[in-house]
Parts: C-alpha cells; structure tokens; sequence
C-alpha cells in the first residue's frame, strides 16, 4: 500500500483526514460565503471533496459564473440529471444507482453535515450538477428543504432570479 511521504500514512487514511480538515458541509460553506469565497469552496469540494469531480470543476472555470448560497431551497423544486427514469441527461444502472444510495444513506443524518447540492438555474430550472443521489436520499426520507450552492451563467439571470434566493 502506498504512503503519504509527508506523515507516512496510507494515503486513503491521509487523504481521509484532509477531507475532514477541509470541512466539506454546509457550515463550512455557509462560512467560505461570508467570507466571500464561495467558488472557491466549490472548486475545494470538486477537486479533493469525498466525491471529487475535478472534470466538473474544469468545466465550470471555463466561463464566469455568478454565485448564491448556501441557501435552503425546497427539495421539490430541484431536477436532478442523474439517474435510472428515462429521460435524464446522465442516466446511470439500476446496480450503480442502488450502491451509490447505500453508501449515501449512512451519512444522511444532520442536514448541515452534508455538503450543499450543486445547482444550476437553467431557464428558471433549478437542475442538480452535484449531489443527485442525496437529493434522492433526502426526497426517499421526506426532508421537505435542504442546502445547495446555486449558479447562474449569466449576469441577466442572475440579476432577474437570484433575489429570490438571498
């Protein structure tokens, strides 16, 4: 087994206790937009969170993106991508779905716990690029509201919708 070269600890143990340094919840993000570094916190979580999706993070620096939250939205009015019903943009196995969901449902305890669902407004959708199966994990346990980090592609959209959520 590989080591980190810097405490000696098996990197999955060292990367463990980066990850829990870090803070990737929503009190640490609710603290990152105080500070007036939301983006920045977004990019942390894609790059070195649980779930990192640095590819996700590329495409997102590709163009400005004007940012809300966190802020706590109803779950009703969130549209994930991800999926097994027909339709979603990135559909996934039954098998893929139903592991990912068991390893989920373990950490859903504390909503604050959690790190905030990534969310774009596309034309006055609100559609889930990050945290699809906790948004099914949170629909399946009936928690009515939750936390996402929200962003527009545009100045025009952010001006127009964005009061709504600050």
């Amino acid at each position: 087994m590989d080591n980190d070269l810097t405490s000696g600890k098996p990197l999955l143990e060292s990367k463990k206790d980066e990850i829990l340094r870090l803070g990737f919840d929503t009190l640490s993000a609710q603290k990152a937009a105080a500070d007036g570094e939301i983006e920045a916190w977004v990019h942390r979580y894609l790059t070195t969170g649980r779930w990192a999706n640095p590819a996700f993070s590329q495409g997102l620096k590709r163009q400005k993106r004007w940012w809300v939250g966190p802020v706590e939205v109803d779950v009703s009015a969130l549209t994930r991508c991800v999926g097994t019903e027909p339709g979603m943009e990135f559909p996934v196995t039954d098998e893929y779905w139903e592991r990912r969901a068991r390893e989920m449902l373990e950490g859903m305890g504390d909503p604050l716990s959690l790190p905030p669902l990534i969310v774009e407004y596309r034309a006055g959708e609100l559609s889930v690029r990050d945290g699809n199966t906790r948004l099914k994990m949170m629909e399946l346990l009936g928690w009515p509201k939750c936390w996402v980090i929200l962003w527009y592609n545009s100045a025009e959209d952010y001006r127009e919708h964005s009061a709504e959520f600050i």
